[in-house]
């Protein structure tokens, strides 16, 4: 993991590089809002009772007070992009069309 935001603040930014773990799923909580991005790998994402793979280019977002779990979807190394902020704050906005 290697951190992307030089400073601390209500949000932070960090790439992981993911090998298989082949462990099974061990969903946790904590406090927070968290992002994700996949531009390498396929990505499985434990998300309460969702079972879900993204693969490159694909993204998700949760509250992280759901049980969560990330690891590599098959035996290659995934690679993430990850946002993460405090529990509802919005990182992001959508431009209105003209």
């Amino acid at each position: 993991m290697v951190a992307l935001t030089r400073s601390p603040g209500p949000r932070q930014a960090y790439k992981m590089i993911i090998p298989d773990r082949g462990a099974e799923p061990d969903p946790r909580t904590h406090e927070g809002y968290g992002w994700l991005h996949v531009p390498n790998g396929r990505l499985r994402l434990v998300l309460a009772d969702h079972d879900l793979v993204l693969g490159p280019g694909e993204a998700a977002e949760c509250d992280t007070r759901l049980p969560h779990w990330f690891n590599s979807a098959d035996a290659e190394p995934v690679e993430i992009l990850s946002l993460f902020g405090r529990q509802g704050e919005r990182m992001h906005v959508r431009a209105k069309p003209r």
